[in-house]
């Protein structure tokens, strides 16, 4: 089953998965320091919560979009995927085998015309060893999109000129 992914921004997460809890009438599929992901199943939705400093996060719809996904059954559905976007065009940035939001998955990733980084993605392993935190790649998400994307500036031009980036094949984690 797929379902569509929402990766929001938060600035108090406890106040954040209780509201959620509340709003959906289910408890979080799983919870790690400054994140918790609830995989509602109706109306079909992954959520996740980011933990972000509240000057970052700001209030009201401001800064509260991290980014938006696809979770797909397979790593073949994210191929599928992948292809179908680069077929009409789109450029696309690969990740496969990559830890993220304390889960190992394969993704694509795109950003939409105004530079919302949108993922379609599987989720290979819920709880591996090496489970990394949410934003650990953030600043490879913005790099894509010359920082046009729901990172803050400072991370943004972080990641603008990095040295350090991942050779072709073996990325660093992205969020989901």
């Amino acid at each position: 089953m797929s379902r569509v992914q929402l990766a929001l921004n938060v600035a108090d997460l406890e106040k954040s998965v209780e509201f959620y809890a509340t709003l959906f009438g289910t408890q979080p599929h799983k919870r790690r320091p400054g994140y918790a992901n609830f995989a509602i199943a109706e109306p079909p939705l992954k959520l996740v919560l980011i933990e972000v400093p509240v000057d970052q996060r700001g209030e009201g719809t401001a800064q509260a979009l991290n980014h938006l996904g696809i979770e797909v059954d397979s790593s073949a559905d994210v191929e599928a995927g992948a292809a179908r976007l680069r077929d009409a065009g789109l450029a696309a940035f690969d990740e496969r085998d990559t830890t993220c939001c304390y889960a190992l998955q394969d993704k694509v990733w795109v950003h939409d015309p105004a530079g919302a980084p949108w993922e379609v993605y599987t989720v290979k392993d819920d709880n591996p060893v090496d489970g990394r935190p949410a934003t650990a790649s953030l600043p490879l998400v913005a790099g894509m999109n010359d920082g046009g994307c729901c990172t803050t500036p400072s991370v943004a031009e972080s990641s603008a000129n990095r040295a350090d980036a991942p050779a072709s094949g073996q990325q660093e984690p992205c969020c989901a």
